[in-house]
């Protein structure tokens, strides 16, 4: 990965917006919260409030993926959408293109997930030390030497689904950490939050959104 941070420059595209939540369809390759160093303050949360105010974090995409966020409007329903996630109330959904032939077509990986310190941000499987990780896959379609699969975390460690795919032998595509040869040469991470499942903060009625996957 080149330690050269040049975010894309392209509009912010939002999904939905009320007086409680603001969602938007993040780009690959801009961070979600600023990093440190002036040279990394351009993400996701500066450009959303410069648009709206009042948006409060709740929770981040890691930088190379791309897909629906969501931020709060109210500090409601940042408590609100922060317990959801906290408790796995709110469910996802991605899409990721993986080396090789994913078989069976569904399955679940459960291994549990460490920071790998030496050579962070990267994470790796410890069954002594490592927390409890688990994604549950189901393959949408095969190609020539890549699998099209739908990947739904039940829970949200860092670098989780990329980790999980590398241990069952079928790195994401594009991965600038965890793919190598044939697999790393694409243009980005081949990994997308395609869809969001929440309680609104005022109600608590269900609500699913949507971003299609640009690749």
């Amino acid at each position: 990965m080149s330690d050269a941070y040049t975010p894309p420059d392209t509009p912010l595209s939002v999904i939905h917006e009320d007086h409680e939540l603001l969602l938007v369809d993040k780009p690959s390759g801009l961070l979600s919260v600023p990093g440190r160093g002036e040279h990394l303050a351009d993400c996701l949360l500066t450009r959303v409030q410069a648009a709206f105010p009042t948006a409060l974090l709740v929770h981040r995409l890691d930088r190379d993926t791309s897909g629906i966020m969501v931020f709060a409007l109210t500090p409601h329903a940042q408590r609100h959408l922060g317990l959801q996630f906290e408790h796995r109330r709110t469910k996802k959904t991605y899409v990721a293109r993986v080396a090789g032939r994913l078989e069976p077509k569904t399955g679940t990986v459960d291994l549990p997930l460490i920071v790998d310190w030496p050579n962070r941000p990267r994470q790796m499987v410890d069954h002594e030390n490592g927390k409890p990780a688990q994604t549950d896959w189901r393959v949408q379609r095969y190609g020539e030497d890549e699998t099209r699969v739908r990947l739904m975390p039940r829970t949200g460690r860092s670098h989780q689904l990329r980790v999980h795919m590398l241990a069952l032998g079928h790195p994401i595509l594009g991965d600038p950490f965890y793919a190598s040869g044939a697999a790393l040469d694409h243009p980005r991470l081949m990994l997308h939050s395609e869809e969001l499942r929440l309680l609104h903060p005022d109600g608590g009625k269900g609500m699913t959104f949507k971003a299609k996957a640009p690749f």
